[in-house]
């Protein structure tokens, strides 16, 4: 057990504490009134849905649209990207059934070590907290390393449901060819003269990992927010979901990404910014906590090596 004087560090278990019931979350979770979330605007310009297929062919309407994407969202809505309906199906309930395990069995895998003092990233639970006067987001999370294989901790990879691993090994592989597809379209839209200089940067070193994330529902969705604003430290991260609660920042207005059968959002993260110069953006976003269901997502994060110096290209 930690000490008592240091128990602010260990953070609650968000589905347990919405498990109660209760009409109120605890005051740690409560977001300042400037921070509180509002009504997404409404808009005529809707985030794109880009065929990646019809993309990957040549198609001028589709790059237009990247294009268009890329450059005023950040992020797309990604069809035609060849993962199978029934894989994102079963990726999706194996997320779900793992969170819907007894608490027990999911703090097999915690992600607090040292006797709950010390916080590691890939594991389940919560935020790190540094502060006891730290805002926490309304929602738990589970980090995995998928890639390299060599960094996987097996330790760490749930045995129930039984299917977990090998799915979870299936849907990373082909969500990286997804990747690997985007950033050399993206490139290509772009106009970088090497179209695979984006996608060399996944190398050998390269990390990728998902987070598997439970978003419960909120008694007070008004007061909280399931994800604090950010931007991804990543060079693209892919989401699937299956509920609405994503919002984008575009010009100081927050947008409503809307849910699409078997698409899969893709978001542009700050090392593309760099590399780019600033010419594409890595967008703001947030998860809006919900009074009526819970959202479940998982979210691959396509990271470069951590020791490589990222600088904006030469031949733009």
């Amino acid at each position: 057990m930690a000490d008592d004087d240091q128990q602010w560090k260990i953070p609650p278990i968000v589905q347990e504490l919405a498990a109660t019931g209760r009409d109120e979350l605890p005051s740690r979770y409560v977001v300042c009134d400037h921070g509180r979330p509002t009504s997404a605007v409404a808009s005529d310009d809707s985030i794109p849905v880009v065929d990646l297929s019809r993309l990957s062919s040549g198609a001028a309407d589709e790059a237009a649209k990247l294009r268009s994407a890329l450059q005023n969202w950040g992020l797309f809505l990604a069809v035609g990207h060849g993962i199978e309906p029934a894989l994102l199906g079963e990726m999706m309930a194996v997320t779900t059934n793992f969170f819907n395990l007894p608490l027990e069995e999911k703090q097999k895998y915690t992600n607090l070590v040292g006797g709950k003092k010390e916080h590691q990233l890939q594991g389940y639970g919560g935020d790190m907290i540094l502060s006891e006067t730290q805002v926490l987001d309304c929602s738990d999370r589970f980090y995995l390393n998928v890639e390299p294989e060599s960094r996987r901790l097996y330790d760490l990879w749930p045995t129930q449901p039984p299917s977990f691993r090998d799915i979870l090994h299936r849907y990373a592989a082909r969500c990286r060819e997804l990747a690997d597809g985007v950033l050399r379209e993206v490139a290509k839209v772009v106009g970088l003269r090497e179209e695979g200089c984006l996608v060399d940067m996944l190398d050998e070193k390269a990390v990728t990992y998902v987070r598997l994330n439970l978003y419960p529902r909120c008694p007070r969705p008004e007061k909280v927010l399931g994800f604090r604003p950010h931007s991804d430290a990543s060079m693209l991260t892919v989401v699937l979901n299956n509920a609405a609660g994503l919002q984008v920042l575009r010009d100081g207005e927050w947008y409503d990404v809307p849910v699409v059968p078997d698409a899969l959002v893709v978001n542009l993260g700050d090392t593309v910014e760099v590399v780019s110069n600033g010419l594409l953006k890595s967008p703001v976003h947030k998860v809006v906590a919900n009074s009526e269901s819970k959202r479940v997502s998982v979210a691959a994060f396509y990271t470069a090596d951590p020791e490589r110096e990222v600088e904006p290209a030469r031949w733009w």
